[in-house]
């Protein structure tokens, strides 16, 4: 059984899922003031950035399970800010638009 070697590269990793696993607790909290199930767009923010450090993580760790994972997870969560920031992009002044999270 392997020991544990902690390094830069292992607290970098963890930093990583830190940031990643913090956007369920933002989620939870923003969903609590709400009283009803809703994802911020700061959820997605957390989740490319915590996703970025991660895949650097498991692209040095040479993981090809981890680093697809991360990868493909990366597409959903750009993807989910671009539909976010299109949809108010295109919303009439003055007015505001439900977006997903909220007809959750």
């Amino acid at each position: 059984m392997k020991s544990w070697h902690w390094d830069l590269w292992v607290l970098f990793g963890m930093v990583g899922q830190i940031v990643f696993g913090s956007r369920f607790v933002i989620q939870w909290i923003a969903s609590e003031r709400r009283k009803n199930s809703y994802i911020p767009p700061v959820f997605w923010w957390l989740s490319v950035i915590g996703g970025i450090i991660t895949l650097t993580y498991a692209i040095h760790k040479h993981d090809p399970v981890f680093t697809i994972a991360q990868g493909i997870g990366l597409l959903v969560y750009v993807r989910n800010l671009m539909l976010i920031y299109s949809r108010r992009a295109h919303a009439e002044p003055g007015t505001t638009q439900p977006t997903a999270s909220d007809r959750t």
